[in-house]
């Protein structure tokens, strides 16, 4: 029988039982694919991820990540969760005020600022790839019906519904107000309607924000749907609001005054989940160069899987 360790971290939040849960296996290199794949739907989270010895020594680790429905290359909240593994475990020699750090994913390889005060990680930065605006929606019928609004909420916003890719594609969908963007349910979604708009344009993740939020401490209120991928509704996601990040500057959402715009998002509060998500968008004269997503993260299980 072997035995390998897990962890099971909630990221984008300091509280347990919040923000976006991911679990976390060190030492992988020896588990199958059908492993890993068993070892995802046992877990019944978002994503888990599996941790193996990096093809580059100046990389930390190399890590594998699996949602229920399948693998994907690029993953924003289980690298922050693992980051923190890492340094909960002493794999990382801190030095304040930032320590930089590489890792590889399957896009390749990725850096992460580890923020340090006093010996203590306060948040991790990670970076994501160039922004990239791939297409317009034009035709909003499909994606209205499958979220069970009204396509007036998208269009009296006035700003276009965009597949933008920091890494992996996202279906970013502007709606007008906070009690549409909580009128969505998703158990009650037309999923073949979905499909279809979904399908024509290639992509798996429907992520939609209002700039109405319920704390005044935060810029954004975002919920995203992936029933494609074995995820009906998201806690808290790297990656979609890196890809927002780069929407909201290059559409003139957000003051570009600064060459870093930084803002915070709130998500997952409709699932009793609240995460805050920090948002980091270089730019040059409102066109989007780079983004960084990160956080905080907190461990909340530790066990042994058995094979």
């Amino acid at each position: 029988m072997r035995e390998y360790e897990f962890y099971q971290f909630d990221v984008f939040t300091s509280e347990p039982y919040q923000g976006n849960p991911v679990a976390i296996v060190p030492g992988a290199d020896a588990l199958t694919l059908v492993e890993m794949r068993q070892i995802t739907r046992e877990m019944s989270l978002p994503e888990t991820c599996f941790l193996m010895v990096p093809e580059s020594h100046r990389s930390l680790f190399r890590m594998r990540s699996f949602t229920p429905e399948l693998e994907l290359p690029f993953t924003g909240h289980p690298a922050i969760g693992v980051l923190w593994l890492m340094t909960h475990l002493g794999r990382v020699d801190l030095v304040e005020p930032v320590t930089t750090v590489t890792f590889e994913q399957g896009i390749g390889p990725l850096t992460a600022d580890i923020h340090v005060k006093d010996g203590q990680v306060e948040r991790i930065m990670m970076e994501q790839t160039r922004p990239d605006f791939i297409t317009d929606l034009d035709d909003m019928r499909n994606l209205a019906a499958g979220l069970g609004i009204d396509a007036a909420d998208i269009t009296q916003t006035g700003l276009p519904v965009q597949v933008v890719s920091t890494g992996i594609p996202q279906l970013i969908v502007p709606l007008r107000s906070l009690s549409a963007v909580r009128r969505i349910d998703p158990a009650e979604l037309d999923l073949a309607a979905l499909a279809r708009a979904l399908n024509y344009l290639g992509i798996n993740f429907v992520f939609v924000f209002t700039t109405e939020t319920e704390s005044d401490e935060t810029d954004v209120h975002v919920r995203g749907f992936g029933h494609l991928l074995g995820i009906p509704e998201d806690p808290a996601t790297g990656t979609a609001n890196g890809a927002l990040g780069a929407y909201l500057v290059k559409n003139g959402v957000l003051p570009t005054s600064e060459p870093t715009v930084r803002f915070t998002s709130e998500q997952g509060i409709e699932m009793g989940r609240p995460g805050r998500i920090l948002v980091e968008v270089d730019h040059e004269a409102g066109e989007p160069t780079a983004t960084r997503v990160g956080g905080r993260a907190v461990q909340v299980l530790k066990g042994v899987i058995r094979f």
